[in-house]
């Protein structure tokens, strides 16, 4: 019994349901979120511990190692990596796929509570972690100056009127700001002046922490009336400090402001940010792993206005990069692309058909099933971005097929002189199983798709889906609608004569001779035929060997994330100047729309102090590709003497869980750090020499000058100095250390204790530091110690908390990441790097390897699914390897494509191939079917049957190759934001086709023949 019979006799409830679809897709599409990609991130949280003046080493030792113990022991955990700078540990956590946000977040703050005894007692701030991807680039970056107020003001001003407000929206991981003016009182200590009254460092800080205190007093509950107990136990100005007596001298009062210059200032001075050239607060705002982009931006822009409005007027706010203006550029690009899909389908459709009103029918399942689609896709919590778009701007090529099949049927019938309702009945009988067929082996296609692992895999899957449902409506839309409208709005014509023909038909009756003459010609030299056929499975297998292999074009998002870096022993003023000047280059450039830049290390910049951080913003409206704006930026900067310049941008679908100076990363990893940084080095030096890259960069062995103390510890400890006590003195002058905290009703500001800047400025001047002694008085630092300059690391880092050291590098104009991956791994191997160390490739460059160990098995893992599902179906394991043998020429021609257009074979382009497969093998399907009910129902050979069926199913075939050719045509040709992620994809599907199409018209036919001769043979056997 034919599947459409009952629709097409009743067509009041086969309306009804097309209208349900309709309407239940439109309500979905009207509640589908905008966003970029797929929600797919890792689940990574970072952990941020703040110890001002510590160095790395003691970071590493004293914060880092106790934490990484904990968390080492979580479950789900599959990378940490930690890095500890001057006063900064920072550990980033990255768990599996699998892992709820959720529960890692839980289990990270049971395993900070764990080690929380092993850190040091004197910490300002326990360890704090944040929800956020540290390689995701800002969401939003705000400006905010002020011509009149400080910038301790601005930044008070922003912390507790903007950025605690925004960091509580949805969907926000970190809201952190940058240029550190946070509000402090510094009290800078002479410590000439100190020893004058026989006073050292350590009892300075004595004085003042016990001079302000906000604890709790109680209150008294007397027999009428209760008090509370308050008091002027705060000092809360820098003047209230001056006036502090901290000791007596003579019986006279030795206040703080005779030893000390205490100022209103920054909690940590060697911090800066710049809006263009203008001193300014950067807030910056991540969102965490999951969260959609484009809806926490609309809801912290919609909180935006009231937010200002309690800002006073002299604040300027400005909106300094916006990543969603990309995003939703991008998506209207592709809806545009979509549109214009749907439109050259339908025209192809009506040059074949010459029927405006077959014309509508067979377009209906288009808008029908990408609008039905949309219902499904808010079911499934999809939401509309750039992959979903693509699955639906090409499935408007694939949903069109099964109509255009059924709806060629039923016309040959009418033309043919059926009545419409006959020819409706009679033609969807006669090809409802060849449309359940197509469909049924066109979801096997997208079977391994949906299967695919990783974060890769997990991105795809919402493609497949998204295009598995659009099909799947299709092939109901085409069982149904179409033949119940063809039935009853179809009209009876007679055959036209030669003179009543079109010029379009007259043409396609021309070509249609041709090819059966071809076929004639084809038929005589099979073997020959056969031959074509093998040489392009040969030629397909030696073009996927050649080919440069990649993982995801680089998107154009109109974003660059710069780094800075300068000599290693740079001060903190100096690289200020570097780094402004690098800047005022940059804003020249006619491409450059705004930047915002950082300098200094704290818990927002895990860099260390001689790199500098820029977000560049380039205009929409530029001229030149991304790359040669990059190119102009770096012999720009290269003017400025002592400073690199590295560049990459902002990209939407971000893999690494850790930043850099570069767009690809390999991690040097071992058991001994000498070892690590060693071969490091020598790998770096190495990868240096090969053209196929460039901007190679090596964080191994990074030193900077540093004064070591040798305590003599004899001499200390007849004066009664102990070594803890040398630690704090050093502490106290040269670490910014907090003594104390004033609590106000808002928030809280530290007291910072420092020596007076420029006593102390060389390692020499470190002996004259005045010391405590056991009996009260003081000594210089040079009688109890000796001091020389040696080199410490600017930078500690560890894996798994073993040493650890990255290398970035660029791939070179050209250049494949596949070539570069290549490149990198043989270099270790000219080296000889010893098996302790080994080499691991990050984020992209480690999602490449790991994809390309699946690229070839995820291509025959969707072979075999067709070949079984067609197995299936037709009971036979002779059809389906003639449908398959349609495979190669698609393949062919995809890698041409990619290749003559220079573009490498990344995930997109294999996605291309694999829906080459549903395609081309629907061209054999349909010879097929005819050719075998030809055979069992008329009686004829084999020859004959199959060519019969490759006449009447040439326009069909035409029409549905076309369908699909025109639908990837606005991607392959595709502009404006995020092209270039959508290119190969039409690139491989428009190649593919067009080599496709012209082989298999006649390699198909040859090949059944030879099969079929080859069974009768198999048969023979069986029998005698």
């Amino acid at each position: 019994m034919s599947p459409s019979r009952p629709f097409i006799q009743r067509p009041v409830a086969t309306a009804l349901l097309m209208l349900a679809i309709v309407l239940a897709g439109l309500l979905g599409f009207k509640l589908l979120p905008l966003s970029a990609l797929p929600q797919v991130d890792y689940p990574t949280i970072q952990v941020q511990t703040l110890y001002p003046g510590a160095s790395p080493d003691v970071m590493a030792q004293t914060v880092s190692a106790p934490l990484e113990r904990q968390f080492g022991q979580m479950s789900g955990l599959e990378r940490m990596s930690s890095t500890s700078s001057a006063g900064v540990s920072l550990v980033t956590l990255q768990f599996g796929l699998g892992i709820a946000l959720d529960v890692a977040e839980q289990e990270v703050q049971a395993a900070i509570n764990a080690g929380g005894s092993l850190l040091p007692a004197d910490l300002p701030a326990p360890p704090v972690y944040a929800k956020v991807n540290p390689a995701d680039a800002p969401v939003l970056t705000l400006a905010i100056t002020s011509d009149s107020l400080p910038l301790t003001e601005v930044q008070n001003l922003v912390n507790t009127r903007l950025a605690l407000k925004i960091s509580q929206v949805s969907g926000v991981g970190l809201v952190t700001l940058s240029g550190g003016q946070r509000p402090a009182v510094r009290i800078q200590v002479d410590t000439r002046a100190l020893a004058s009254f026989g006073l050292a460092l350590d009892s300075l800080r004595t004085a003042i922490s016990a001079a302000n205190a906000n604890g709790a007093k109680g209150s008294i509950d007397g027999p009428t009336r209760a008090y509370s107990i308050n008091s002027n136990d705060q000092l809360l100005t820098a003047q209230d400090y001056k006036s502090l007596i901290i000791s007596y001298r003579n019986g006279a009062p030795v206040r703080l402001g005779d030893v000390a210059k205490v100022i209103d200032s920054a909690e940590n001075n060697l911090l800066g940010a710049w809006s263009g050239n203008t001193p300014a607060i950067i807030l910056n705002v991540q969102r965490q792993p999951g969260a959609n982009v484009i809806a926490t931006v609309d809801a912290i822009k919609a909180r935006l206005p009231e937010l200002q409005a309690g800002l006073p007027a002299s604040l300027k706010v400005e909106v300094l990069s916006d990543r969603t203006k990309g995003i939703r550029a991008s998506v209207l690009h592709v809806e545009f692309e979509l549109m214009l899909a749907v439109l050259l389908v339908v025209l192809v459709i009506f040059a074949f058909l010459h029927s405006l009103r077959a014309t509508i029918i067979a377009s209906l399942a288009v808008p029908i099933s990408l609008i039905g689609a949309c219902g499904v896709m808010y079911l499934l919590g999809y939401s509309l971005n750039n992959l979903s778009l693509m699955a639906l701007t090409i499935a408007t090529g694939f949903v069109v097929d099964d109509a255009i099949v059924m709806i060629e049927n039923i016309s040959r019938y009418i033309e043919e002189g059926e009545a419409p309702m006959a020819a409706a009945l009679k033609g969807a009988s006669q090809i409802g199983f060849t449309i359940i067929s197509l469909t049924v082996s066109l979801l096997a296609v997208l079977i391994p798709l949906v299967f695919m692992g990783d974060v890769v895999g997990r991105l795809f899957r919402e493609f497949a889906i998204t295009l598995g449902i659009t099909i799947l409506i299709s092939a109901l839309v085409s069982l149904t609608l179409v033949p119940m409208m063809s039935a009853r709005w179809l009209k009876a014509t007679a055959p036209k004569t030669a003179a009543q023909k079109g010029r379009a038909q007259k043409f396609f009756d021309a070509v249609m001779i041709r090819y059966d003459s071809a076929l004639v010609w084809v038929f005589k030299r099979q073997a020959l035929t056969l031959l074509v056929a093998l040489s392009t499975l040969l030629l397909t297998v030696l073009l996927y060997v050649l080919i440069p292999k990649g993982l995801f074009p680089t998107q154009d998002t109109g974003q660059l994330q710069a780094r800075l870096e300068a000599a290693q022993s740079v001060s903190f003023a100096r690289m200020a100047e570097l780094q402004q000047a690098a800047g005022r280059l940059i804003l020249q450039d006619p491409d450059v729309a705004s930047l915002s830049s950082f300098v200094g290390v704290d818990a927002a910049n895990n860099t260390m102090l001689n790199n500098g951080r820029m977000l560049i913003n380039l205009k929409s409206d530029r001229v030149g590709t991304q790359q040669e704006t990059m190119d102009r930026l770096r012999r720009s900067v290269q003017t400025v003497a002592g400073i690199t310049l590295y560049l990459q941008p902002t990209q939407d679908l971000t893999i690494d869980a850790e930043t850099g100076p570069t767009q690809f990363r390999v991690s040097v990893e071992g058991a001994n750090n000498n070892l690590v940084v060693l071969w490091a080095n020598k790998l770096a030096q190495r990868m240096r020499e090969l053209p196929e890259l460039r901007n190679v960069a090596s964080s191994a062995g990074a030193t900077s000058a540093s004064a070591f103390i040798t305590v003599d510890r004899d001499t200390a400890a007849r004066l009664g100095i102990s070594t803890a006590s040398i630690d704090d003195a050093f502490y106290s002058a040269f670490g910014q250390r907090i003594v104390s905290t004033i609590f106000t009703e808002t928030n809280q500001y530290r007291v910072i204790l420092e020596a007076m800047p420029g006593q102390h400025n060389t390692p020499e001047s470190l002996g004259s530091l005045q010391l405590k002694t056991g009996a009260g008085g003081t000594t210089p630092l040079s009688a109890i110690a000796s001091i020389d300059e040696r080199q410490a690391p600017l930078q500690i880092t560890r894996v798994a908390q073993f040493p650890a050291t990255t290398l970035g590098f660029d791939t070179a104009p050209g250049v494949a990441l596949g070539q570069a991956v290549e490149k990198v791994r043989q270099a270790s191997l000219d080296i000889k790097m010893p098996a302790s160390v080994s080499v691991t490739f990050l984020g992209a460059a480690g999602a490449y390897q790991n994809s390309l160990a699946n690229q070839l098995w995820l291509i025959l893992a969707a072979v075999v699914c067709v070949y079984i599902v067609l197995g299936v179906l037709y009971e036979s394991y002779i059809h389906p390897l003639t449908i398959l043998s349609t495979l190669p020429s698609a393949g062919v021609g995809a890698l041409l494509a990619l290749m003559i257009s220079g573009s490498d074979l990344g995930v997109i382009g294999i996605i291309g191939i694999i829906l080459l497969i549903g395609i081309v093998k629907k061209n054999a399907i349909m010879m097929i079917d005819f050719a075998i009910d030809a055979e069992r129902t008329q009686g004829k050979s084999a020859q004959e049957a199959i060519h019969q069926a490759a006449l009447l199913r040439f326009r069909p075939i035409l029409m549905t190759t076309l369908a699909a050719l025109f639908a990837a045509l606005p991607l392959m040709l595709g502009w404006g934001e995020g092209a270039e992620l959508r290119r190969p994809l039409g690139l491989a599907i428009f190649g593919g086709l067009i080599l496709s199409q012209i082989l298999t018209l006649f390699t198909t036919p040859v090949i059944y023949l030879g099969f079929d001769r080859l069974a009768k043979r198999f048969k023979s056997k069986d029998s005698a």
